[in-house]
C-alpha cells in the first residue's frame, strides 16, 4: 500500500499545522498497534521526501500504523523545536486513536533511527514527565545519541560520516545553552528511571554501535525494561544511513513485532 503527505492540526500548537504521512498495509493485527516513526539523516535532512522510508514501511508492513512526522523545514531542524512537533504528534496520535485505525487498546510506540533516533528517545523522557504510563515503548535504530563522538566504534567510522554527524550536532544543538540538555542528548541524562520500556538495535560494524550500547546498558541499570540486539555484519545494517534496502530490512520488521509481541504478553522474548 501507498503513503502520502497530509496536513493535520494539532491543537496544543500554535503553529500552521503539522504535515504527517500515513503508512498503512493488509497485514492484520489487533489490536493495531500505533507508531510515532522519526527519519534520520543527521539532523541536517530536508522532509517530505516523495520516497517512503525503508524502516516506516518495514514496521507498517507487520500490521502497524505508521505515522511519519516531518520535522519542518531545515532551518528549523534543531532542538527544542524538533523535539516540541515530535511530542506534539505522539499527543495527536494518542488522543486520535480510533480515527487513525486504532484502538483504546492499542499500543503506543515512538521509533526512530539515527537523528530520528535521538529524538525518539527524547519524545520517550519527555513523555514520561509529561504523560506517564501512555507510551508503550521506544525503539531506537542506531540512535545518534552522544554529542562527545569519543566512543571507539565512532573513530573507526569513515571520515565523510563522522564529519556529517559533526556538522549535524553542531546544528541540532546551536539553542542548547552550554552544549548539554537530557532531552536534546539523552545519553547525558542523569534520571532515566521511569520511563518507557526500550529495543536498541544496532550491529557489528555500527560506528553508533558503542554510544548505542553504553545507553541501552544505561536504561538497564535505571531499572528500564531493555532489549537490545547486535546485528552481523552480513545483514548490511550500516545501509541504514543512506536508507539502502537489504537483509538488514527484514531484522526490522522482525525485531518490531518480537518486542511489541513481548511487551503485550508481559513475558521476556527474544529479539
Amino acid at each position: 500500500m501507498t503513503s502520502a503527505w497530509q496536513t493535520i492540526a494539532i491543537s496544543t500548537d500554535p503553529g500552521p499545522g503539522l504535515s504527517v504521512r500515513m503508512y498503512e498495509s493488509e497485514t492484520l493485527r489487533k489490536p493495531r498497534p500505533l507508531v510515532l516513526y522519526l527519519h534520520g539523516g543527521a539532523f541536517l535532512e530536508s522532509d517530505r521526501s516523495d520516497r517512503e522510508r525503508p524502516v516506516a514501511r518495514a514496521i507498517a508492513d507487520t500490521g502497524a500504523v505508521v505515522v511519519e512526522a516531518a520535522y519542518g523545514e531545515m532551518s528549523d531542524f534543531c532542538f527544542p523545536q524538533v523535539l516540541d512537533h515530535a511530542c506534539s504528534a505522539l499527543s495527536y496520535i494518542d488522543e486520535h486513536r480510533k480515527m487513525l485505525g486504532g484502538t483504546a487498546k492499542s499500543q503506543l510506540f515512538v521509533v526512530g533511527e539515527e537523528a530520528g533516533g535521538n529524538i525518539a528517545a527524547g519524545v520517550a523522557l519527555k513523555a514520561r514527565d509529561r504523560f506517564p504510563g501512555r507510551l508503550t515503548g521506544q525503539i531506537l535504530f542506531s540512535p545518534l545519541i552522544d554529542p562527545r563522538m569519543t566512543s571507539i566504534s565512532m573513530r573507526e567510522a569513515e571520515v565523510t560520516l563522522r564529519e556529517r554527524w559533526a556538522d549535524g550536532w553542531r546544528h541540532y544543538m546551536r539553542a542548547v545553552c552550554g552544549g548539554q540538555h537530557p532531552y536534546a542528548a539523552p545519553c547525558e541524562c542523569s534520571r532515566l528511571m521511569g520511563v518507557a520500556p526500550a529495543l536498541l538495535v544496532t550491529s557489528e560494524d555500527d560506528p553508533l554501535r558503542d554510544e548505542v550500547l553504553s545507553y541501552a546498558g544505561r536504561l538497564r541499570n535505571a531499572g528500564v525494561r531493555v532489549r537490545e540486539r547486535i546485528l552481523p555484519v552480513s545483514l548490511g545494517w550500516t545501509g541504514i544511513y543512506r536508507e539502502y534496502t537489504g537483509p538488514w530490512i527484514e531484522a526490522v520488521g522482525a525485531g518490531f513485532s518480537a518486542f511489541v509481541d513481548e511487551l503485550r504478553s508481559g513475558d521476556p522474548a527474544t529479539v
